[in-house]
């Protein structure tokens, strides 16, 4: 199977863009209000906790966008409202030829909007649907939606922008990992889930053009739908910290690929890297004991299933089933391949667990 997972930012450029987040921070707040919990409800002139518009101010500095809002809902309801500033009921929203992520297929459902499905990986068909299709909106997910997909995201993002066709970008997975988010690759807006980010629960962010970001804040007016001063501090938090644990985390990724692919864990057939949805290892077994594999790898201390993957609930390696893209691309691959993600964990304590998991279903 030939994969192109998403390259990532290395430690060193993890560093940068933790030390960059911080000097904005001293632009934004001053000392006191760092090291408070915030304020909360419609301060008068901002119609939000002061605490979160200037979180979301020092986040649009950061992408180099215009503006930026955090809602409720996490990462479905950001692509929801972005789409919903960008879009009426029945128009035309052009994406890629791959299965749409289930939350975001509701929202396309919900909002009655007609797809138009174009092979992004085709670069020359895609310029071509573009000319031909009336078309009023693009999204494009960052990470991998098939195994097979290659696309360069500023690649396709540029295609959209010749014909002024205006674009959103599924950040999730891929903001704060890549050296880029889908803005400053091009995009008009971009959106992601803040509790991927080692944030709070059930908050998204928007960020991208003005005209859009205001249209969700006029309509987002209401008190109970405010992000409140602690829950955007809690944001700012996250994003801090979270690059650097990223690409520790992609690092041994790397590095367990490589020693499984050596070939030192009997059992193993193959390791591959992919974007599924995170940067994760595929371990394929020389037979079909995934089940057994992931039920003794339980027992031994690995997190079986994502919280909100990549939250701050999520530190021990998690070892679980392969997606439904991957299933469906395959669905023998589900008895013998398995999906590992590091989470904080390092290579040692993968191989470890991996060794003991099969050992014990080879005792059984």
């Amino acid at each position: 199977m030939e994969v192109y997972p998403l390259p990532v930012m290395n430690l060193a450029e993890a560093e940068q863009k933790q030390f960059r987040l911080i000097d904005m921070v001293t632009r934004h707040f001053a000392g006191t209000e760092i090291l408070s919990t915030g304020d909360l409800g419609l301060v008068a002139g901002y119609g939000k906790p002061s605490t979160t518009a200037k979180v979301e101010a020092t986040i649009a500095e950061f992408f180099g966008a215009e503006a930026a809002v955090l809602v409720r809902g996490a990462g479905t309801a950001a692509i929801r409202w972005g789409l919903w500033s960008m879009l009426k009921s029945g128009q035309a929203l052009v994406v890629h030829k791959a299965p749409l992520y289930p939350t975001t297929k509701v929202t396309v459902t919900s909002m009655n909007l007609q797809t138009v499905a174009v092979d992004y990986n085709n670069l020359p068909a895609l310029k071509k649907a573009l000319l031909e299709e009336p078309l009023e909106a693009g999204l494009v997910q960052y990470t991998r939606q098939q195994p097979g997909d290659n696309y360069d995201l500023a690649t396709v993002l540029a295609a959209f922008k010749e014909r002024a066709i205006p674009t959103l970008t599924d950040d999730n997975y891929a903001v704060l990992r890549a050296a880029k988010n889908g803005v400053e690759c091009g995009a008009d807006l971009s959106a992601f889930s803040m509790f991927k980010l080692l944030g709070p629960e059930g908050i998204g962010c928007v960020v991208g053009k003005k005209r859009y970001i205001e249209k969700i804040v006029a309509a987002n007016y209401s008190g109970g739908g405010q992000v409140q001063g602690h829950e955007a501090l809690a944001c700012l938090r996250g994003m801090i910290y979270a690059p650097v644990a990223l690409a520790i985390q992609g690092r041994v990724v790397d590095e367990t690929c490589k020693r499984l692919q050596a070939g030192e864990v009997a059992g193993v057939r193959d390791a591959i890297i992919v974007n599924a949805q995170s940067k994760v290892l595929l371990v394929e077994f020389t037979q079909p004991v995934a089940n057994q594999v992931l039920a003794a790898a339980e027992k031994l201390g690995a997190a079986p299933h994502p919280v909100g993957s990549e939250s701050k609930y999520e530190f021990v390696p998690m070892f679980y089933r392969i997606s439904g893209t991957f299933r469906a691309f395959d669905p023998t691959l589900e008895q013998r391949m398995i999906r590992i993600n590091p989470m904080r964990g390092g290579t040692e304590t993968i191989l470890r667990i991996l060794k003991e998991a099969l050992a014990a279903v080879e005792n059984k």
